[in-house]
């Protein structure tokens, strides 16, 4: 053991000698620079780029019912606020298996661009499993505030269902909507 005690400590004389503070220093501030620079090397982001989904996009292949509806430009997702369905597992009229429709909905009026008409569309939460995660839309054309719940996305609709926990939302078409008024 004292072999090994008289090595060790001429290994450490012999690294003093040739070594200082200010080259520790260096060392280190090489080190963290080095270490700071490391975000920007360039890597492959193909599984999720922030110019669109991971995902294949999903179409009706209906002329009257354009665009993606993976995608948060989709016409009927004008008022929508949640996940959308059609990325977990569902569609835009059903919920993905295992979860419930909530009856209790919000509603919004959206344009297709296929024919320029405004249509009504029901956005029912789909409730009883935890938020699938995947496809958050966020878009308030038409939100009302909260004292007119019925056109107001920010609440948990689930509360009409047998489980509160939400899920996902669906963008069902209700009908056409009148070009004026009464």
């Amino acid at each position: 053991m004292i072999g090994f005690d008289k090595l060790a400590e001429r290994l450490t004389r012999s690294v003093a000698r040739q070594s200082s503070r200010r080259s520790l220093l260096a060392l280190l501030g090489a080190g963290i620079t080095g270490a700071a620079a490391f975000p920007v090397l360039p890597v492959a982001r193909a599984a999720g780029h922030a110019g669109g989904p991971a995902h294949q996009p999903v179409t009706s292949g209906n002329p009257q019912d354009p665009g993606d509806r993976t995608s948060c430009d989709y016409w009927r997702y004008c008022a929508i606020d949640g996940f959308l369905c059609t990325c977990c597992g569902g569609s835009v009229n059903a919920c993905p298996p295992g979860t419930e429709m909530s009856p209790i909905t919000w509603i919004g009026t959206c344009t297709n661009p296929a024919d320029n008409r405004a249509y009504i569309i029901s956005y029912n939460d789909c409730c009883g499993v935890s938020s699938c995660g995947q496809c958050l839309c966020n878009r308030n054309e038409g939100d009302r505030p909260q004292v007119r719940p019925q056109s107001n996305n920010d609440y948990n609709w689930c509360i009409g269902a047998q489980s509160s926990v939400y899920n996902c939302s669906t963008a069902v078409i209700v009908g056409l909507a009148l070009d004026k008024p009464l």
